[in-house]
């Protein structure tokens, strides 16, 4: 009977550890998957943010500058060419017009951004908005809908890089949107209807978020600012 007793108490053990062991194992590997995916996604983001500065980069008025140069030696070396090399004649062209059109497009952008504040402060939204503060009122839906498309129509694709970089919550939005107009964060507070607190903790966690590190509150705004 003792035997018996000891021969089941020896397998209930061995069940036991076979379970926790395929436990421990299965939470292992999920553990091992997620990591790898939170790795992967992160890389994907800081991908897109250095795509972002290239952009930023791309329609600088440096680079602008050294196009003009390169469409010139081009242009000089077309002239010695004459009508001789058809083919690379051919690719010279192409790649002048390349760079003019690249050109067009960074001065248009550039002219756009430098009007941007002038637009920002003259529109019916930010006079709104203004009006909100003296007030202290937080916006309504059709008053962030507005605000969506001023910024959108001044900062191309402001919208989709963002949300192309982080899943962003209605607040995270917002908050981006009001950083964008260069409101300040007590301001940010008053027209989300948060505390000074919450939107602070909110622009610091999205830079860690898309950055994968720590960072201040300012981080974002600067970041913000140059999409």
């Amino acid at each position: 009977m003792i035997q018996q007793c000891m021969t089941i108490l020896t397998q209930r053990e061995t069940f036991l550890l076979i379970l926790c062991t395929v436990t421990y194992v299965t939470l292992f590997v999920v553990a091992v998957q997620n990591s790898k995916r939170k790795i992967l996604l992160l890389e994907e983001r800081l991908r897109k943010v250095r795509a972002l500065q290239e952009e930023q980069q791309a329609n600088s008025r440096q680079n602008i500058a050294l196009n003009e140069q390169k469409i010139k030696e081009m242009e000089t070396l077309l002239q010695q060419m004459g009508n001789e090399n058809s083919m690379l004649r051919l690719e010279l062209e192409e790649k002048k017009a390349r760079l003019a059109y690249n050109n067009k497009v960074a001065m248009i952008e550039n002219e756009k951004r430098e009007q941007a504040e002038t637009v920002i402060f003259s529109s019916d939204i930010y006079k709104r908005m203004q009006q909100y503060l003296e007030k202290g009122k937080s916006m309504s839906k059709q008053d962030w809908t507005d605000l969506v498309q001023l910024v959108d129509g001044i900062f191309t694709g402001f919208t989709e890089k963002l949300f192309g970089l982080y899943k962003l919550s209605a607040q995270d939005y917002h908050v981006s949107l009001l950083i964008k107009v260069h409101m300040q964060p007590k301001d940010i507070a008053t027209l989300t209807a948060h505390s000074k607190e919450s939107v602070a903790s909110t622009r610091s966690r999205l830079y860690q978020k898309v950055f994968g590190k720590k960072g201040s509150s300012k981080d974002w705004d600067d970041f913000v600012l140059t999409i």
